[in-house]
């Protein structure tokens, strides 16, 4: 069985602190892939940004 684990952060230090938290737990051979993306928005002159990634794994 497949599944994935979805993170979403503000700062790419936390959503680095996440996944290797996740990734600690999984067993040799469990990762198949993981997709990661940056989004960016302004909101009253100030950029928001929004670091993601989604692990897909076996379970």
């Amino acid at each position: 069985m497949y599944k994935v684990k979805l993170f979403d952060e503000e700062h790419e230090k936390d959503l680095e602190v996440s996944v290797n938290k996740f990734l600690s737990g999984l067993k040799e051979g469990q990762l198949i892939d993981i997709k990661y993306d940056v989004a960016l928005m302004e909101s009253e002159g100030e950029q928001i940004y929004c670091f993601s990634a989604m692990v897909i794994y076996r379970a």
